[in-house]
């Protein structure tokens, strides 16, 4: 047998197509990177209002029972733009053809549970179909979570597949009342502690966590993490269970799309060499955003979900005292409405000082990366975490919590490794206002000294975070899960 590994990728969301978060940004990035370590890729997702149909063909129809109907649907390939990696579209217009991915106004869809057993069913059974199995199929999250549950049951005649199941963020489960189980068409005891019975309801996520024959999540920190009662959700017990099956594997950044040297989103090209440029994009984001023109003045930029999970009640606790250092600070976000609420207020104090729009702009999110001195993420939690990444790369120095994936990513500047030339951030531990005060008070020090701050520049800007290496992490995983398989078959490959 050839060593190319045949890997379909089953996301609910992927860039350019469809995207509501970070989820999309790595769905669209690793099948180019798998493809670029020699994997023979392809993506599946649902065919959303969003997905442009004039370049796709259908390839299969599927007949798709889920609770006492039979839904039929179409797969319509296509390619990834600038590429020959296959996408898979699942159409089912009642399901897809909406305005939102998972729901609008602020409200999940009532029939989310359907619509997504309806697409995992459908993957399973144009896998029956296609004319080359794949050796591994690659799940994210809870809404492609059953596809592992039904090639361990009621597909097993499919054969040996392995599955690999990725955790992006655990406090999104895909939770439904208990009644609609048997919209799933799975035996009645896997409506039990052991598989996706969680607390009196159905937990698509424990059927991933459960069923796969491997399980990743976005960081090595976060494997860990997820594990204890503070940040397992509930679901810490199944992982622990299953931890010689999990494995922490950072999220890659796109360089073609978030680099300074080619970025066409911001005013001035610069880079690690010549980072003299980045003034003329902090000056411009300034005038952009109305703030006072003063390149002495640190700017301190935000782009985020407004939600607690993100540390903004750590801000609101801190940014009066900011805002008296003479620091200035952009915000780009939206979500909780206490957060818009209490930002507009500021921002009416501080005109001068602070910018906020509270909505999503991707190019005002790159002139925020170029423009900005510092970068604040003092989350709660973060699985991985991708805009940090993004400010290494952009010399805009991160400011961030030791959790999840900004542990594992950023270098807390203290003077040994300021001296070693690993210094690449401000890092602190305690989810307490004080603590993110200090950090701040630090990183505002080291910008009034030009030789640190540029040493702690040039540090991050030389940083690999590229895809090809999370990439390579996870052939070596769907090979690790092929092994496992082999193993349980008694089949040596």
């Amino acid at each position: 047998m050839t060593d190319t590994l045949r890997v379909l990728l089953c996301t609910s969301e992927a860039v350019p197509f469809a995207k509501t978060g970070g989820l999309a940004d790595v769905s669209g990035a690793l099948p180019r990177a798998l493809a670029g370590q020699g994997c023979d890729v392809g993506l599946m997702m649902p065919a959303y209002r969003s997905v442009p149909r004039d370049d796709l063909e259908a390839v299969a129809a599927v007949r798709v029972p889920v609770g006492p109907q039979t839904h039929e649907g179409r797969i319509l390939r296509g390619v990834m733009p600038g590429t020959t990696i296959p996408v898979y579209f699942v159409e089912h217009p009642a399901f897809f053809d909406r305005p939102g991915l998972y729901g609008e106004g602020g409200r999940d869809y009532p029939d989310n549970l359907e619509r997504f057993a309806f697409f995992c069913r459908a993957a399973v059974e144009y896998i029956r179909q296609a004319p080359r199995r794949p050796e591994i199929i690659h799940c994210n999250d809870w809404q492609t979570a059953l596809i592992p549950v039904y090639l361990t049951t009621t597909h097993r005649d499919l054969g040996p597949i392995g599955t690999l199941f990725t955790i992006h963020n655990l406090a999104y489960q895909g939770l439904f009342p208990a009644e609609q189980f048997g919209m799933l068409g799975l035996p009645p005891d896997l409506y039990g502690i052991d598989a996706l019975e969680y607390w009196g309801q159905v937990s698509l996520l424990k059927g991933g966590l459960r069923f796969a024959d491997l399980l990743t999540t976005v960081s090595e920190r976060y494997a860990e993490e997820i594990q204890t009662e503070e940040f397992g959700c509930g679901l810490e017990g199944v992982l622990r269970h299953r931890r010689d099956r999990l494995i922490g594997i950072l999220n890659g950044v796109d360089y073609g799309a978030w680099d300074p040297a080619h970025d066409p989103h911001i005013p001035a090209r610069y880079s690690a060499e010549d980072v003299s440029a980045k003034a003329r994009c902090k000056e411009h984001l300034q005038r952009e955003q109305r703030l006072a023109r003063d390149p002495r003045a640190p700017l301190i930029g935000m782009v985020t979900r407004l939600a607690d999970q993100k540390g903004l009640d750590l801000v609101a606790a801190v940014i009066e005292d900011v805002m008296a250092r003479g620091a200035q600070f952009v915000l780009l976000g939206t979500g909780d409405p206490k957060y818009h609420q209490l930002f507009t207020r500021l921002r009416g104090r501080y005109r001068r000082q602070m910018a906020v729009t509270l909505s999503f702009d991707d190019s005002l999110a790159h002139r925020i990366e170029a423009g900005a001195d510092m970068f604040l993420m003092p989350s709660r939690y973060e699985p991985s975490g991708l805009n940090q990444l993004y400010s290494l790369r952009y010399g805009t120095v991160p400011i961030v919590r030791r959790t999840g994936g900004l542990a594992d990513s950023i270098t807390d500047c203290t003077s040994e490794t300021l001296a070693a030339g690993t210094a690449t951030g401000f890092v602190f531990t305690p989810y307490t206002p004080d603590a993110l005060r200090q950090a701040l008070e630090r990183a505002l020090s080291a910008f009034a000294d030009p030789a640190m701050w540029r040493r702690l520049q040039q540090a991050g800007m030389r940083a690999d975070f590229s895809w090809a290496r999370s990439a390579a992490r996870y052939v070596e995983a769907y090979r690790g899960a092929r092994e496992m398989l082999s193993v349980s078959l008694g089949t040596p490959r």
